[in-house]
């Protein structure tokens, strides 16, 4: 499992899939979403605007399983 790393409260999972490098850029997100599987916690989800805190796992159909960490 891959770590990512935040200085902030929260990521939104957008920008988180930008970090994770799924996406290049974040136009790229709302398409990546209708054609990915993405699990939250265990919970599939496709809100671009999902908050993810430390803690949350992410699991991105092709890419693996992430945990957000404190940076």
């Amino acid at each position: 499992m891959k770590s990512i790393g935040i200085s902030t409260e929260y990521i939104t999972l957008g920008q988180f899939l930008k970090l994770a490098e799924c996406i290049g850029t974040g136009g790229e997100v709302k398409h990546f979403l209708q054609e990915n599987s993405v699990h939250v916690n265990g919970e599939p989800d496709n809100r671009r605007g999902r908050k993810l805190r430390v803690g949350d796992t992410v699991e991105v159909e092709g890419f693996g399983s992430f945990t957000i960490s404190i940076r």
